[in-house]
């Protein structure tokens, strides 16, 4: 994945960028960022982390306090929306009530004083793109959501743009209907190579979608990188915590060496992991690793590197069983166990168990 993007060049260039409303508190923080040409790259984190505000820049919708944002090159910081050659796709979709699907799409083109001829092709060739061509005389209230999603997102692209910002698109959709959506992005951006530029909160959207994925949080993005080192090896606990189902073990950081050290939990247990922040001997830490990558075994079982536990509840989903267990301290901590994990059948709750901690894949943070 990474490789992939290496080839691609730059599109879109942040470079100190601030932003203020009230002159004193800074929505976006020094961001530096660059977007590569023909990548899928969310904007990820919770509300006012600066995700939106970057994306409302980068439109030209706001305007940065400080620092620069360029497309291809071009300063934009006072270029207004419509020149900027930019897509923009918004959550409530802004389609027009009174104008048909096909006038919907056409109005970009209008703005940019194109042809009626050459309007009428490249309408049918957007709505053709989403699977809309049918549609093109109906109104937007005689659509479904979805129906409209694919609207706004044609209008985003009938006038070729070099780069197709989305707002949280998808946020009105129900479950079933979003994850249908999602793939279909996907599938459009991997069809049109387009560079699309993508803000959401949710994190398994992100996941499904991206190339990378850029993690904000207070107006800092604490990790940007493709969405399997993102899940896999998280930064900090911000980016392990946002990203993903993760357990926690606090502890205090003992013996580090080559990239490693032993987490000292407070009932005496020794968890060894990555020092992902190079702690020293005594600094308070926290060990972080995904569910997924812990092993139940029996309490007997001769693990190096392991932790006993209390079975509290097993909790059915379908593919996986969930099993809640609380640590030595009183702190949760759970597992997702497959259908055929051999350590499943007879489980129950109160049963005493070992998780069995894979170094490679605890991750110890400050």
């Amino acid at each position: 994945m990474e490789s992939t993007t290496a080839k691609r060049d730059t599109l879109v260039e942040f470079r100190g960028v601030k932003k203020t409303y009230d002159g004193e508190n800074l929505v976006v923080k020094n961001l530096d960022l660059n977007i590569e040409r023909g990548e899928f790259l969310t904007l990820l984190g919770p509300s006012g982390s600066g995700k939106t505000t970057c994306l409302m820049m980068l439109a030209g919708f706001e305007f940065p306090t400080g620092g620069e944002i360029r497309l291809d090159g071009k300063l934009l910081n006072k270029v207004p929306p419509h020149k900027r050659d930019i897509g923009m796709v918004f959550q409530n979709y802004a389609l027009f009530p009174h104008m048909t699907v096909g006038q919907n799409v056409a109005y970009p083109l209008q703005v940019r004083k194109v042809d009626a001829a050459t309007r009428a092709e490249k309408v049918k060739r957007a709505l053709d793109m989403v699977q809309m061509g049918k549609f093109a005389d109906r109104y937007p209230g005689q659509l479904s959501g979805g129906q409209q999603q694919r609207i706004a997102l044609a209008r985003a692209l009938v006038f070729d743009p070099k780069l197709v910002l989305m707002d949280e698109p998808l946020g009105a959709l129900d479950k079933q209907l979003r994850e249908r959506m999602q793939l279909e992005l996907k599938d459009l951006h991997h069809r049109l190579g387009v560079t699309f530029v993508y803000v959401t909160h949710d994190q398994s959207e992100a996941l499904t979608m991206s190339d990378r994925v850029a993690v904000f949080e207070h107006g800092i993005i604490q990790q940007l990188a493709p969405v399997d080192r993102l899940y896999e090896n998280p930064d900090n606990q911000f980016v392990a915590g946002f990203i993903g189902d993760n357990n926690r073990f606090n502890g205090v950081v003992e013996a580090p060496a080559g990239g490693q050290c032993r987490l000292r939990m407070s009932d005496g247990t020794v968890l060894t992991g990555v020092n992902v922040n190079s702690l020293a001997v005594g600094h308070a830490a926290v060990g972080c690793i995904r569910p997924e990558r812990v092993h139940m075994v029996r309490l007997d079982d001769q693990s190096a590197n392991a932790v006993v536990v209390t079975i509290t509840s097993l909790i059915y989903f379908g593919d996986h069983v969930r099993v809640r267990c609380v640590l030595p301290n009183g702190d949760e901590c759970f597992v997702k166990l497959t259908l055929k994990d051999p350590a499943l059948p007879g489980l129950s709750e109160g049963t005493q168990v070992k998780l069995d901690i894979d170094p490679a894949h605890l991750r110890v943070f400050i």
